[in-house]
């Protein structure tokens, strides 16, 4: 069956999510996979996981300096950039 597009915020997905997420932490099982988590924090795969998150971090700060650049194709300057 093909699945009809509803475009930006599709809310059947959006419904079907919700139903499931909920029904997940009905079952006690969201419990026992944050329990594992925390236990898993004392061991050698935590620290792999702190790294992790702070690479991630790391990367995700501020915006793409080349994002606002005069004269980049495709690329609108900051709207304020030519109040100063």
């Amino acid at each position: 069956m093909a699945q009809r597009n509803e475009g930006e915020g599709n809310k059947t997905a959006a419904r079907e999510y919700n139903r499931r997420a909920t029904a997940f932490a009905k079952t006690g099982r969201a419990r026992k996979s944050a329990r594992k988590a925390a236990a898993a924090l004392d061991t050698p795969e935590g620290t792999a996981m702190r790294e992790a998150e702070i690479k991630g971090k790391a990367a995700a700060r501020g915006e793409d300096p080349g994002l606002y650049k005069k004269g980049v194709p495709g690329k609108d300057p900051k709207p304020d950039s030519d109040l100063d």
